[in-house]
Order: C-alpha cells, then sequence, then structure tokens
C-alpha cells in the first residue's frame, strides 16, 4: 500500500494508548475533583470525530455512573445567545485541536452558566483548555494527518479512564487493551477494501458502545473516500431505512461480545433476509455466515472494544481511498482545525 501519514498514525495507536495509560495520574486528579463537586447531570460538547468520543462517554457514564448525559448543541449558545442554568452540570467538551470557536465559546458560557467545565484534547495549551476549569490531554501526539485517528482512540480511552476513576474502580480491563490494538493492526481488510472498492453508498450500523464506532467509520469512509455512507443504530436502522437496503448497498455491522451484540442479532436477522451485502466486524467467534468479515480477538470487554474495533475500519477507510486513486491525508475541501461557529 502507497504509504500516507494516515496509514502512519493508524500504527501509531498501540504506543498513544500505551503512554495514556502510564501516564493516567492527571486523569485520576480531574476525577477527584468531579467526584468532589457531585455533578447531577452531564452535558457533551463535541464536532466530528469527537462528537463520537462524545457519545461514547455518554454511554459510559449513564451505565458506569447512572447518571442523566445528553449531547449539548452549541448553537443554543452562539448561533441563539442564550445562557441556561447549568448549575449542578458537569459540561465536558471533546476536541482533538480546542481550537473550534463554537466549543471555545459554549464552554465560556457553560462555565458562567454555573457548570463545572473539562476539557478533553490533544493540545495542552489551547484556546478550549484555557476556557475549561479542568482539562485532560490525551497525549496521542502530534496529529498530521486530517483524518483523526490516534486522536479517536486516545480520547476513547481518556473518557474510559475518567469514568472508571470517577466511580473508583480499577482498570484491570485495560491489561490487554494495547495488545488487542495491535491484533487489530494485522487483521486482514484487503478483501473487504477490495470488494467495496467501486461502492458509492453503504451502511455501518451497531449497538451500545458499539454505535459511536459505526459512525466513526461511516465518517471515515465519506471524508477519504468520497462515498455516502449512512450510519444508524441497529434499532433506527429497523424503523425505515432498513427499505433502502438491498445487495447494491453495502452494511458494515460491528458486532460486539456482550448485550449490544446481543440486540444487534435481529438487525442481521432482517439485513440477511433482505439479502444484504453484509461485512461483519466482529470476534472469530461470531457464528454469523457474511460475505465479507473482519476479525477481531475475542474475550475483549465491551466497554474497550470500541478502541479495537475502529482501527481496522480506519485501515480501510485509507486502503480504500488510495485503491480509488485519493489522498487520505488531504480530503479534498478539509483542514485540520475545522471553524465552526
Amino acid at each position: 500500500m502507497t504509504a500516507t501519514l494516515m496509514r502512519a498514525e493508524i500504527g501509531e495507536q498501540p504506543a498513544a494508548l500505551a503512554r495514556l495509560l502510564t501516564g493516567r495520574a492527571p486523569v485520576d486528579d480531574v476525577a477527584a475533583r468531579i467526584r468532589a463537586a457531585a455533578p447531577r447531570f452531564v452535558l457533551l460538547a463535541a464536532r466530528g470525530t469527537s462528537d463520537h468520543a462524545a457519545l461514547y462517554a455518554k454511554y459510559l457514564i449513564e451505565t458506569t455512573l447512572g447518571l442523566p448525559c445528553g449531547l449539548a448543541s452549541t448553537s443554543v449558545y452562539t448561533a441563539y445567545d442564550r445562557q441556561p442554568d447549568l448549575h449542578g452540570v458537569l459540561w465536558i467538551a471533546v476536541s482533538q485541536s480546542g481550537g473550534s470557536p463554537d466549543l471555545v465559546e459554549s464552554t465560556e458560557r457553560a462555565r458562567a452558566g454555573g457548570a463545572l467545565t473539562l476539557s478533553v484534547t490533544n493540545t495542552g495549551d489551547s484556546p478550549l483548555g484555557r476556557a475549561s476549569e479542568l482539562r485532560i490531554d490525551i497525549l496521542a501526539g502530534p496529529e498530521r494527518s486530517v483524518a483523526a485517528t490516534k486522536t479517536y482512540t486516545s480520547s476513547l480511552l481518556a473518557l474510559w479512564l475518567l469514568v472508571r476513576a470517577w466511580a473508583e474502580l480499577d482498570i484491570q480491563p485495560a491489561d490487554r487493551l494495547v495488545e488487542d490494538v495491535e491484533a487489530a493492526l494485522q487483521a486482514d481488510v484487503d478483501d473487504v477494501a477490495s470488494r467495496y472498492r467501486f461502492v458509492d453508498k453503504l451502511v455501518t450500523t451497531s449497538r451500545g458502545y458499539a454505535y459511536p464506532t459505526a459512525r466513526e467509520a461511516a465518517l471515515k469512509l465519506m471524508e477519504t473516500c468520497y462515498l455516502s455512507a449512512h450510519a444508524y443504530s441497529g434499532a433506527d436502522l429497523l424503523h425505515g431505512p432498513l427499505a433502502m437496503v438491498d445487495q447494491d448497498r453495502p452494511v458494515i455491522a460491528v458486532v460486539p461480545e456482550g448485550p449490544g451484540g446481543r440486540a444487534l442479532e435481529p438487525v442481521l436477522a432482517a439485513l440477511e433476509e433482505r439479502g444484504a451485502d453484509i461485512c461483519l466486524v466482529a470476534p472469530g467467534t461470531n457464528a454469523h455466515a457474511a460475505p465479507a468479515r473482519i476479525v477481531l480477538p475475542t474475550g475483549m470487554d465491551e466497554q474497550l472494544a470500541p478502541i479495537v474495533q475502529i482501527v481496522p475500519l480506519q485501515r480501510l477507510a485509507c486502503a480504500m481511498a488510495v485503491s480509488r486513486g485519493f489522498n487520505p491525508d488531504q480530503p479534498r475541501g478539509l483542514k485540520k482545525v475545522t471553524q465552526t461557529f
């Protein structure tokens, strides 16, 4: 395969994750501050790839901490110039660059409205970091490709570490994480890349913690391969969009072990009934027959599995972009820091 920055940065993920696991003490300190503040609600603010990390955090917070959690609409603060009362709220802004003006302004307003504010970024001294009371550096290192890869997985791990520390749980489930990511870097994606090289539309789907993986995979395919990729929760897929699925619109289904995977079973059955061209991204123990498959390690913790699941899908997007003659490092019309207001 042609050498690209995106491919190189995908390969840096085991080292980046190991660095964060080793240097997690600042995350523990932030968690202690949050625990002392005892927020009753959490709001997450993000854009693009970071929005999928925020959605992952929403699942973590609600299932692990039992707190209600929502995704903030930053336009409430920017376009509509409103100032909600946010006393008792933890506001978490996730941004690899920390430079998006709408995230900075909405975080400043959240803090003025009484929220405890936290930024999760890959840039220690960023406008968003300065706007927040608390800060977490995900320690991913410089990322030069426009398509975010290692900053995404490091954001997921940072958010998982935060929730674990907040709940005063140990991080033993992460003992094999780096090893599993290394295995995902070796998973065969070439056959799938060849199979879908010329497709112009596809669907991605999953349930639970893996649903953000489906959304992030769709984004990577759209921004690097310029195809139309629609991401749906498996439940939402059955509520109408299933009608558009046929053998000419491939479906990439991320199937975890655990409740999320079991919840996806009726969706897989419905897709099979429609004769869909399904690519399963699943552990090798998954018994479903599918025209295409990307095999993942077995026995992964379901909360941590999204950090592993996305890796071969990043590689798939990179391989498909190169095979189509595109440069995944510099997608047309995109920049590393997106200025939204």
